[in-house]
């Protein structure tokens, strides 16, 4: 398979008047496109850290992160912005779905952005709600949403922009059990019929369970690399 994201190298310092704490500690990774991969490792292992730097939301301190050979740590903050729209989708912890738009207008809003044409967001915005299960809750707004259909309106908003992939921050976190999985089993089929890659930051066993690939993080650095037969 295609190397889709590569890391070279890769610190993370952050500093205040105190102490110096070295979040990502020269991580060197490739992952290839198709990946439903799990970053794990104890709170403060890095993961976050990691999966922002990947995203262009946070910059190195040193190393280099190619995404599809574009070196992105060398990107200002505008071309950054810009290259997220187009190329990486996002699913954070607290959904981050704007409150005063509905369930498709929430998804369609990435599309706006990217200054495409109506009839084709009001068309992708429809497909992927129905793809996560919400073809009947399209114009609800967040309030009116259960946390795991928030998060399934999160999951279709991050893959609206057709992004080369996608990262998930603890994306289980606040839901029950059974949202959990829902939204686990939905994931893993995106990925599995639609070739989707996901890069999952996590302490869930569940996405653990399932991810084809582990990478485990300690103080920052890569400690375990283990990728499991898809059959």
């Amino acid at each position: 398979m295609d190397t889709i994201i590569k890391i070279k190298d890769l610190v993370k310092i952050f500093s205040d008047t105190v102490q110096e704490i070295r979040a990502v500690d020269h991580v060197t990774l490739d992952i290839s496109a198709g990946e439903f991969t799990a970053i794990v490792g104890p709170s403060g292992s890095g993961k976050t850290t990691l999966l922002n730097l990947i995203g262009g939301l946070d910059a190195p301190t040193s190393g280099n992160i190619y995404v599809e050979e574009k070196d992105i740590s060398l990107l200002k903050e505008r071309e950054m912005t810009a290259f997220r729209l187009h190329h990486i989708g996002f699913v954070f912890q607290a959904y981050n779905l704007i409150p005063v738009l509905t369930a498709k207008e929430n998804v369609s809003f990435v599309m706006e952005l990217q200054g495409r044409k109506k009839n084709e967001i009001d068309k992708r915005a429809t497909e992927l709600l129905e793809a996560v299960g919400l073809g009947d809750r399209m114009d609800s707004r967040p309030a009116k949403l259960s946390g795991g259909q928030q998060q399934r309106v999160a999951v279709a908003r991050a893959l609206a922009s057709m992004p080369k992939f996608v990262l998930a921050d603890e994306p289980t976190a606040n839901l029950d059990s059974k949202s959990a999985e829902n939204l686990l089993d939905i994931m893993e089929k995106l990925n599995q019929q639609e070739g989707v890659t996901f890069v999952f930051s996590t302490h869930d066993p569940r996405i653990v369970a399932k991810a084809r690939r582990i990478i485990k993080l300690e103080d920052g650095k890569v400690v375990g690399d283990e990728s499991k037969s898809i059959y």
